[in-house]
């Protein structure tokens, strides 16, 4: 299973919604606390989480050269976290992202979707390119963490 990207049902073809599928060798509630617990998360993704990863919560994700917020739609435990975020500094684009989380054997299967992208509206297109790359390196930095014990984020 790999990267694939494919339009909405009723939308326009020109909005594209981002899905990306991966194996983890980390059970599922183990890959739910990875993307849930902020220290968690910052083991494998931000340099630093401020605030809380629960519902309601606008929270910022922090790097030393940039931040940017996730605010959570939805947790629920070892199956399926959901958050809003914006991709364009205007924040004119705002998508959805869900993480859903399938046991496989003593694995998982990650899925992730986000968008919709509307490649028509200005910037669209960049922001849906820069998204499938943004989450393609953080899946592999996610695996590194749980598969591997490995921190692979690009040192600054």
């Amino acid at each position: 299973m790999g990267d694939t990207t494919t339009v909405q049902p009723g939308a326009s073809s020109l909005r594209r919604t981002i899905r990306m599928t991966r194996r983890l060798d980390a059970p599922p509630e183990r890959v739910s606390r990875a993307w849930t617990d902020p220290e968690e998360l910052a083991r494998w993704l931000p340099d630093r989480v401020d605030g809380a990863l629960a519902v309601g919560a606008r929270t910022e994700l922090v790097w030393p050269d940039r931040r940017l917020w996730w605010e959570v739609t939805e947790v629920v435990t070892g199956r399926r976290f959901a958050f809003r975020r914006g991709w364009l500094p205007d924040l004119s684009l705002i998508t959805s992202v869900t993480v859903s989380f399938t046991p496989s054997g003593y694995g998982t299967w990650l899925r992730l979707e986000d968008g919709p992208f509307p490649l028509d509206l200005p910037g669209g297109l960049d922001a849906w390119a820069d998204a499938i790359q943004t989450w393609s390196e953080a899946l592999v930095m996610l695996r590194a963490h749980l598969d591997f014990s490995v921190d692979v984020r690009p040192k600054r």
